[in-house]
Protein backbone atom coordinates (compact mmCIF):
# COMPACT_ATOMS: atom_id res chain seq x y z
CA UNK A 1 0.00 0.00 0.00
CA UNK A 2 1.58 3.78 -1.16
CA UNK A 3 2.21 6.14 1.73
CA UNK A 4 0.47 8.91 2.14
CA UNK A 5 2.20 12.09 1.77
CA UNK A 6 -0.28 14.81 2.35
CA UNK A 7 -3.57 15.01 4.00
CA UNK A 8 -5.01 15.93 0.83
CA UNK A 9 -4.26 12.27 -0.51
CA UNK A 10 -6.52 11.14 2.04
CA UNK A 11 -9.95 9.72 1.13
CA UNK A 12 -11.62 11.37 4.21
CA UNK A 13 -10.36 14.35 4.14
CA UNK A 14 -11.85 14.95 0.37
CA UNK A 15 -14.99 13.98 1.91
CA UNK A 16 -14.91 16.64 4.81
CA UNK A 17 -14.05 18.92 1.97
CA UNK A 18 -16.87 18.10 0.32
CA UNK A 19 -19.44 18.31 3.20
CA UNK A 20 -17.87 21.39 4.11
CA UNK A 21 -19.40 22.23 0.77
CA UNK A 22 -22.28 21.21 0.80
CA UNK A 23 -22.90 22.88 4.12
CA UNK A 24 -21.86 25.67 2.91
CA UNK A 25 -23.94 25.76 -0.10
CA UNK A 26 -27.08 24.85 1.79
CA UNK A 27 -26.39 27.38 4.73
CA UNK A 28 -26.28 30.40 2.15
CA UNK A 29 -30.18 30.31 0.88
CA UNK A 30 -32.94 31.55 2.49
CA UNK A 31 -33.86 31.89 5.68
CA UNK A 32 -31.19 30.15 7.02
CA UNK A 33 -28.47 32.67 5.44
CA UNK A 34 -30.19 35.09 7.35
CA UNK A 35 -29.97 32.63 11.20
CA UNK A 36 -26.39 33.95 11.59
CA UNK A 37 -25.58 32.02 14.84
CA UNK A 38 -26.72 28.50 13.44
CA UNK A 39 -25.28 29.28 10.06
CA UNK A 40 -21.67 30.43 11.31
CA UNK A 41 -21.84 27.42 13.99
CA UNK A 42 -22.43 24.64 11.26
CA UNK A 43 -20.04 26.02 9.18
CA UNK A 44 -17.21 25.98 11.99
CA UNK A 45 -18.09 22.38 12.81
CA UNK A 46 -17.42 21.19 9.13
CA UNK A 47 -14.66 23.50 8.63
CA UNK A 48 -13.44 21.76 12.26
CA UNK A 49 -14.00 18.24 10.73
CA UNK A 50 -11.93 19.09 7.73
CA UNK A 51 -8.92 21.08 9.48
CA UNK A 52 -8.56 18.38 12.65
CA UNK A 53 -7.83 16.02 9.65
CA UNK A 54 -5.17 18.28 8.02
CA UNK A 55 -3.82 19.41 11.28
CA UNK A 56 -3.16 16.12 12.79
CA UNK A 57 -1.88 14.47 9.80
CA UNK A 58 1.13 17.47 9.44
CA UNK A 59 2.00 17.16 13.26
CA UNK A 60 3.74 13.73 12.40
CA UNK A 61 2.96 12.51 15.29
CA UNK A 62 0.72 9.44 15.68
CA UNK A 63 -0.95 10.23 18.85
CA UNK A 64 -0.87 13.78 17.52
CA UNK A 65 -3.23 12.23 14.61
CA UNK A 66 -5.21 9.76 16.49
CA UNK A 67 -6.58 12.67 18.94
CA UNK A 68 -7.22 15.08 16.60
CA UNK A 69 -9.15 12.24 14.49
CA UNK A 70 -10.92 12.07 17.17
CA UNK A 71 -11.59 16.19 17.79
CA UNK A 72 -12.71 16.17 13.77
CA UNK A 73 -14.94 12.83 15.07
CA UNK A 74 -16.35 14.59 17.76
CA UNK A 75 -17.29 17.56 15.32
CA UNK A 76 -19.19 15.14 13.56
CA UNK A 77 -21.63 14.56 15.93
CA UNK A 78 -21.90 18.11 16.47
CA UNK A 79 -22.75 19.13 12.84
CA UNK A 80 -25.42 16.05 13.34
CA UNK A 81 -26.80 17.78 16.06
CA UNK A 82 -27.19 20.74 14.68
CA UNK A 83 -28.72 19.14 11.25
CA UNK A 84 -31.86 18.29 13.39
CA UNK A 85 -31.90 21.77 14.38
CA UNK A 86 -31.62 23.23 11.40
CA UNK A 87 -34.17 21.17 9.61
CA UNK A 88 -36.65 21.64 12.48
CA UNK A 89 -36.70 24.93 11.83
CA UNK A 90 -37.43 24.12 8.13
CA UNK A 91 -34.34 25.62 6.90
CA UNK A 92 -33.24 22.62 5.20
CA UNK A 93 -35.66 20.41 3.53
CA UNK A 94 -36.32 16.62 4.47
CA UNK A 95 -34.51 15.50 0.96
CA UNK A 96 -31.45 17.80 2.06
CA UNK A 97 -31.09 16.88 5.57
CA UNK A 98 -30.70 13.14 4.45
CA UNK A 99 -27.97 13.88 2.33
CA UNK A 100 -26.25 16.12 4.24
CA UNK A 101 -26.86 13.71 7.38
CA UNK A 102 -25.79 10.47 5.25
CA UNK A 103 -22.41 12.40 4.66
CA UNK A 104 -21.98 13.02 7.73
CA UNK A 105 -22.28 9.55 9.20
CA UNK A 106 -20.25 8.19 6.41
CA UNK A 107 -17.40 10.35 7.45
CA UNK A 108 -17.91 9.80 11.26
CA UNK A 109 -17.46 6.41 10.05
CA UNK A 110 -14.46 6.66 8.23
CA UNK A 111 -13.09 8.32 10.41
CA UNK A 112 -13.57 5.60 12.76
CA UNK A 113 -12.30 3.20 10.78
CA UNK A 114 -8.86 5.14 10.48
CA UNK A 115 -8.56 5.74 14.45
CA UNK A 116 -8.95 1.74 14.94
CA UNK A 117 -6.39 1.01 11.96
CA UNK A 118 -3.75 3.35 13.47
CA UNK A 119 -4.26 2.34 17.10
CA UNK A 120 -3.91 -1.11 15.47
CA UNK A 121 -1.03 -0.76 13.01
CA UNK A 122 1.89 0.42 15.61
CA UNK A 123 2.84 3.03 12.79
CA UNK A 124 4.90 5.80 14.26
CA UNK A 125 4.45 9.02 12.78
CA UNK A 126 7.90 10.60 11.84
CA UNK A 127 8.73 12.33 15.18
CA UNK A 128 8.77 9.16 16.91
CA UNK A 129 11.24 7.11 14.18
Amino acid sequence: MPRIQRFEDMEVFQRARELTKGIYQATSVGRFARDFSLRDQIRRCAVSVMSNIAEGFERDGDREFLQFLSVAKGSCGELRAQLYAAVDQRYLTQEQFELLHAQVLQLARMLSGLIHYLRQSGLKGKKFR
